[in-house]
């Protein structure tokens, strides 16, 4: 690696879907492979409403209020019934996780703000709650893993984010793990930034759709960046 310039951080954390990964496009286009294959309907109205479900589940996962096994299955059941679709739920949350760890896609700029820092010497990682088989298989895909020392994975790491617990793990694995000089990067307020400040490391809110911030929570917000290339000139100093 060639350092080009003086780090404010060398260490960035960096969330995965929602933040290098295009987890929107992966989700759209798994399930409706799945729902095609059992002649089920499909659509964009269709998919957002999933979507809106499937999101209403991790946060339960944030709040601990679900168990990751059982949230897998019991999106599926709450979907199905809204649309009264007769099928086997458990075979089609199965055929769901196996078709998405084969989606892999990049949100834009993820690539180059990845080779930007790894070339000045900063050291990279991915910090996520997904699934292990499907964020093995979609983060080896997508091309940006050479350029990361690991990722932590919830499932792996026996917390998921905002737990403190999981960062204080990812601590003790880094080397030379340096809070002042660490800075964790993602698009969930209530995963990423909210762990990130508990734990006491800067934080940057990759807002691409425009979101408004509680008020709550603004004020400890350490940097907010619309395109993925912004978080070059805030780790380059």
């Amino acid at each position: 690696m060639k350092k080009i310039r003086e780090l404010k951080y060398d260490t960035v954390l960096f969330d995965a879907d929602g933040t290098l990964m295009d987890f929107l496009r992966s989700e759209r286009e798994a399930l409706t492979d799945c729902l095609k294959a059992l002649g089920l309907p499909h659509g964009d109205g269709i998919i957002e409403v999933y979507s809106r479900i499937n999101d209403s589940y991790w946060k339960k996962l944030e709040r601990k209020e679900i168990e990751k096994e059982r949230l897998k299955v019991a999106r599926f059941e709450t979907f199905c019934e809204h649309y009264g679709f007769e099928c086997d739920v458990n075979a089609l949350a199965r055929a769901y996780t196996d078709t998405l760890a084969t989606k892999a896609y990049l949100i834009d700029g993820a690539e180059d703000i990845c080779h930007t820092l790894y070339d000045s010497g900063c050291r990279l990682y991915i910090i996520t709650n997904g699934i292990k088989s499907v964020q093995d298989s979609r983060f080896h895909a997508c091309g940006l893993a050479p350029m990361f020392e690991k990722a932590f994975i919830s499932e792996e790491i026996g917390f998921e984010k905002p737990d403190i617990r999981y960062f204080e793990k990812v601590e003790s694995d880094i080397d030379n793990f340096s809070k002042s000089n660490t800075l964790v990067v993602g698009d969930s307020l209530t995963s990423d930034i909210l762990g990130g400040i508990n734990f006491g490391v800067d934080v940057c809110y990759f807002n691409q759709f425009g979101k408004s911030i509680p008020e709550s929570i603004k004020e400890k917000v350490t940097y907010t960046v619309s395109r993925l290339d912004e978080i070059a000139d805030i780790v380059l100093n």
